[in-house]
């Protein structure tokens, strides 16, 4: 599998600034992960790779095929999940996948049952294949939604934000089946999320404002943030003094102290302790080099 993105460029109205600004990527098999914040250009780029939406300038190719030109074509290679999936509630799971398969021109009906149980046991759901679709949790119904886009078992799957509303345990279970499906397709998942991306993605890009900030292996990401990455324990007073030159990672209280890890430039706060990084440390850190987090930006978990 081979994915192309050359020059991509999209603009929705003259003299707004692009939505997607001369982008250059290339995506192979395996789990490629488009991170960044909200109104980054993750949903626009999507939208041109799924062919639901036409570039401005530039050219997308899949093994060769251009995604303009050959569109029914590489729609037949495609699966996709949107951020917001919805079943028939009153289907259940294998007749919501029967349904979509006819959808797909999945024919004779012998080879769309195979393709049905074949997806529902890739995403663990063959227990309740007869239950409604209407009764199932948002887990159950996220991977249904895994379960429609690889029906005809697509060489790229697209997987937009999909953790989002997700319990802990099903966040893990849904990034398991995505790393088992990644062994003979390409899946580029899309989030804002660090954790969906940072156990699964061989490689990450990282956008903002349209543009393309890093390209690589999540390891290279993680070092921008070596040696720039502390943690210190202050009292409310503290926190409020470091908040206004650092970038905040997380804040734990513990007993009557706040443990907080930082990221920034600069000789670290009195008492703070240097700390390995991890990738959301590195996210956070590239994100504050393109200006794009206040001082102070922090989360208490």
């Amino acid at each position: 599998m081979d994915i192309r993105i050359e020059s991509l460029t999209k603009v929705y109205a003259k003299g707004a600034p692009p939505a997607l600004d001369n982008i250059d990527l290339r995506i192979s098999s395996g789990t490629f992960g488009l991170l960044g914040p909200n109104g980054a250009g993750k949903t626009t780029l999507i939208k041109i790779l799924s062919t639901q939406m036409q570039a401005t300038s530039g050219e997308v190719t899949i093994d060769g095929m251009r995604i303009g030109a050959d569109r029914a074509t590489v729609r037949e290679r495609l699966g996709y999940l949107p951020q917001y999936f919805g079943a028939y509630p009153q289907l259940t799971a294998a007749e919501f996948l029967d349904y979509m398969g006819r959808l797909a021109h999945i024919h004779p009906a012998a080879r769309r049952k195979e393709a049905v149980e074949a997806a529902l046991e890739a995403v663990a759901l063959t227990d309740v294949r007869d239950k409604r679709a209407g009764t199932f949790s948002g887990g159950m119904t996220r991977r249904l939604g895994i379960a429609q886009a690889i029906l005809s078992n697509p060489s790229f799957l697209i997987v937009d934000e999909p953790t989002v509303g997700l319990d802990p345990e099903e966040r893990i279970r849904f990034r398991k089946i995505l790393g088992r499906l990644s062994r003979d397709r390409a899946i580029l998942i899309s989030t804002h999320i660090v954790g969906d991306i940072s156990s699964t993605c061989e490689e990450i890009a990282v956008l903002n404002f349209g543009r393309l900030l890093f390209h690589g292996p999540p390891v290279e990401l993680v070092r921008e943030a070596e040696n720039k990455t502390w943690t210190l324990r202050v009292d409310d007073a503290g926190f409020a003094a470091v908040s206004r030159t650092w970038h905040v990672v997380t804040v734990n209280p513990e007993d009557d102290l706040l443990a907080v890890r930082i990221v920034g430039d600069g000789a670290p706060p009195p008492g703070a302790e240097p700390t390995p990084p991890n990738l959301e440390d590195a996210y956070i850190y590239f994100m504050a080099l393109d200006g794009d987090l206040p001082e102070g930006n922090g989360n208490r978990s």
